[in-house]
């Protein structure tokens, strides 16, 4: 990619932007993202092989009471405790999304889980606002610093996910000739989302490349949560790359089926006990926790098949 290029996409994705804070409550400082305190980094593709993958957390906070009295509604990434909460979540992800690829994932002001606890999309999209600034902010930066040439991964979980297809809508065509694949765990693709962009292709199997990855997992239909996982346009099984109801075995005791109706996953034989409910609207009946990690396995193993796929085209 010429230098030219790089501008005109960095460019672009400014252009995206564009928050202002206001009102009576307050505001986190936003992250530098030149300073590396912001940054989970592990550098592990020593062969040249591998990909750039930036990742994208999910809600760690709860509102929370500032020194001036005032409620916030967001993380604040120079509060340590913040940032450790987060790496809970980042280095358990890096084990299997990093191996013999640079991981980097930005510490960012997310929305707390009262946001989400609404279940309200107007305040959602409100106060992801300014989530998405540092989203895109980071996602700038990341650019600036890495290879042009080489290939890269968007993945995020839950929030982190909502923050992956929004950089898909707002990310040029050139760039995106460059993306192996997007991950969005445990958060919905609306049709509204597909007709943004071209960029945001549903995965048709195992190894195609430059798609979006997106799946939901409950127990049963009638559980499924709106707030995460509807209105959804596409869901595929990361177990058996399928995007039809046919079941897929997981762990020799978990069957794993797409519904085609529904676009979400319907796991039998799991229970997903050691995932506390989450105010009550998550992780009751829905597995919306498990989702980087009951599969992590399929995950680690599919991101090295898309990986090995795009190199071969590019060859």
């Amino acid at each position: 990619m010429r230098v030219w290029a790089v501008v005109a996409i960095l460019s672009a994705m400014a252009a995206c932007n564009g928050v202002k804070s206001s009102g009576g409550q307050f505001i986190p400082d936003k992250p530098d993202y030149s300073d590396s305190a912001f940054w989970f980094v592990r550098e592990n593709d020593a062969s040249g092989t591998g990909a750039d993958v930036f990742y994208l957390v999910s809600t760690w906070e709860a509102d929370w009471t500032a020194e001036n009295g005032k409620v916030c509604h967001y993380a604040d990434v120079y509060n340590k405790r913040h940032r450790s909460d987060m790496d809970k979540e980042i280095a358990g992800v890096a084990e299997y999304m990093g191996e013999g690829n640079n991981f980097y994932s930005p510490y960012y002001r997310h929305t707390t889980i009262e946001a989400w606890e609404t279940m309200n999309e107007d305040t959602i999209a409100s106060r992801f606002r300014i989530p998405s600034d540092d989203i895109k902010q980071a996602f700038r930066v990341f650019l600036k610093r890495r290879d042009p040439h080489r290939p890269f991964i968007l993945a995020g979980f839950s929030q982190g996910a909502k923050g992956v297809v929004e950089l898909l809508k707002c990310m040029p065509e050139d760039l995106h000739e460059y993306l192996v694949a997007a991950y969005v765990l445990g958060y919905k693709v609306t049709p509204d989302d597909t007709l943004a962009t071209s960029n945001i292709r549903p995965a048709k199997g195992a190894s195609d490349t430059g798609v979006t990855i997106c799946y939901n997992s409950v127990s049963g239909v009638e559980h499924i949560k709106p707030v995460v996982s509807v209105p959804c346009a596409m869901c595929i099984n990361p177990v058996n790359w399928r995007t039809d109801s046919v079941a897929a075995t997981l762990h020799d005791t978990i069957s794993v089926s797409m519904s085609p109706m529904y676009n979400v996953l319907v796991l039998d034989g799991y229970d997903g006990k050691e995932y506390a409910p989450i105010r009550g609207f998550l992780n009751v009946g829905d597995f919306h926790g498990c989702e980087p990690w009951l599969y992590r396995e399929c995950l680690r193993e599919n991101m090295r098949e898309r990986i090995d796929a795009y190199y071969g085209m590019a060859r």
